[in-house]
């Protein structure tokens, strides 16, 4: 449940709040690198897979449904399904203990997209990850790649938490707007198909 209010996290992240984002990978982001870190090879492959992870969320807030479990319950089923698929990916299987670890909740309504579309995606948002500045990149690498809070992030980086909070927000509105500009250019390709 959400610090403002009745309303969940992730449907306030469906209606487009900017703070719930921040929010929700202040909430998640060490459930999140705690399952990638247990289950990847390397914490570069968890890294990545906690960044396509909050984009998959990002993406799917929509769906989350209260009746269904969790927040965190949601958010980890995703992180889960996409740790499997890129272990998959890699050639490596989970392990049995691996996936106990893991939060076993109730299927989620609707798979997200293959693959192939969440691989063009991650480039993408590491393509608008690049063009971020130093302290963007360092505040969302803290905040998405190793779960820290932005309390956290503003003692380890010596940054005014203020400073921190826009940072990580206008960094994910900037991977946020590549991701859609790359979703509407692929629709229009369909289209013209």
């Amino acid at each position: 449940m959400s610090k403002s209010g009745n309303k969940p996290i992730l449907e306030r992240i469906a209606q487009g709040e900017q703070a719930a984002v921040e929010e929700c990978m202040d909430q998640f982001g060490g459930l999140v690198w705690s399952l990638a870190r247990r289950m990847m090879p390397d914490s570069h492959t968890a890294e990545d897979a906690v960044q396509d992870i909050f984009v998959d969320v990002w993406k799917n807030a929509a769906r989350y449904d209260r009746s269904m479990g969790s927040e965190a319950t949601f958010i980890a089923t995703i992180a889960r399904r996409r740790l499997i698929d890129r272990l998959r990916r890699i050639g490596r299987r989970p392990t049995g203990s691996e996936l106990n670890d893991t939060v076993h909740s109730p299927l989620v309504k609707g798979e997200a997209e293959g693959s192939v579309g969440l691989s063009e995606q991650a480039l993408a948002a590491r393509e608008a990850l690049a063009e971020l500045s130093e302290d963007q990149q360092r505040v969302l690498q803290l905040a998405l790649f190793h779960g820290q809070t932005h309390e956290k992030i503003a003692s380890a980086t010596g940054l005014p938490l203020g400073t921190v909070k826009t940072h990580a927000r206008r960094g994910l509105m900037k991977v946020r707007e590549a991701l859609n500009s790359m979703k509407s250019s692929q629709e229009q390709a369909g289209v013209t198909a």
